[in-house]
């Protein structure tokens, strides 16, 4: 039996920085976590604040501007950031880590059957016959609900939320340790994006897999989250107990996150976070989000530590400072 409290990944200071015509823009920037086995992490934060780019750098995608890719990333005993591209892409990618990309429609080609686009991380990576990986295909269609009768069909006779579970089938019919999923409900009506999440939770329990959710939906992301870690212009800010996070956030901006999300019952308008996100290709010498912070003094025009509130949670904020356990 898998032991739920060994580390599976260890992120230490991973870094990818964009070569753009204004300058290089830090997508990523001193990014640090670890996750568990059967773990599921949930990466919160507005739009541009690095998420994407941090699944791209786990997962190495990268695109040709990159002017900085550097850190450390452990998965189990694998230093994968040692790898090099043909080693990383034979032993890691698909293999131990599988990525759901956004837009589960662009990510399916609409002139191959979707059965044969399933299979084809096996054929690929495994050297599996079409025959065998087949049958693989159709039982992991089973566990994510989709009928075995759609292998033989084109990603157009689906719905969007049929596509969304044959690109999450892709991800997980190779039984990856890990898996990245990069917004993987934002295109679905309310009821569908239930249903994924339920598949999600289902196959966490009975497969002992591992998630990062990566997704700006405090509500959605709720529903599958063991722990949170919350980006702010390239920055992770706050990593805490899901349970901690969603009660009793620590950050600043974590309060204000929530007091954003709308409740029912809930006598008061919800709030709003003024402002907008620093510049990536400029950002503040102190802390990021201290422009559009209610709690900002002098201190913060140094850039704060991460300070560990506990052996499961850290805040990068001054106003922590001393509180560490």
């Amino acid at each position: 039996m898998t032991d739920a409290t060994e580390t599976l990944l260890r992120v230490e200071d991973l870094r990818l920085h964009y070569q753009t015509r204004r300058g290089v823009a830090r997508a990523v920037d001193g990014v640090s976590f670890d996750l568990r086995r059967n773990e599921a992490l949930v990466i919160l934060g507005e739009s541009g604040c690095g998420k994407s780019s941090l699944a791209k750098a786990l997962m190495r995608v990268l695109p040709r501007n990159v002017q900085h890719f550097g850190g450390h990333v452990m998965l189990g005993e694998t230093d994968i950031m040692a790898l090099n591209d043909e080693r990383f892409r034979r032993e890691i990618q698909w293999n131990r880590i599988a990525l759901v990309m956004q837009a589960a429609m662009n990510a399916l080609n609409p002139v191959v059957r979707v059965g044969e686009q399933v299979a084809e991380p096996l054929r690929v990576h495994r050297g599996w016959s079409k025959e065998r990986a087949l049958e693989r295909v159709a039982e992991t269609f089973r566990k994510v609900g989709v009928s075995t009768d759609f292998i033989q069909r084109y990603p157009f006779e689906l719905s969007g939320g049929m596509r969304q579970r044959v690109v999450l089938a892709m991800a997980l019919v190779t039984e990856p340790d890990l898996v990245i999923l990069d917004e993987p409900t934002s295109a679905l009506d309310v009821l569908t994006q239930a249903a994924i999440m339920n598949v999600l939770k289902r196959i966490k329990r009975d497969e002992g897999t591992s998630f990062i959710l990566i997704t700006h939906d405090v509500a959605t992301s709720s529903e599958l989250a063991d722990r949170v870690a919350l980006m702010y212009a390239g920055q992770i800010v706050e990593f805490s107990d899901a349970r901690q996070f969603f009660h009793d956030p620590a950050h600043p901006y974590s309060k204000m996150l929530m007091d954003s999300v709308p409740r029912l019952h809930q006598p008061e308008a919800p709030g709003h976070i003024p402002g907008e996100p620093p510049d990536l290709i400029n950002p503040p010498a102190g802390c990021r989000f201290a422009d559009r912070c209610p709690s900002r003094f002098e201190r913060c025009d140094r850039d704060p530590d991460a300070f560990s509130l506990d052996e499961r949670r850290r805040v990068r904020c001054w106003l922590h400072e001393g509180e560490d356990a």
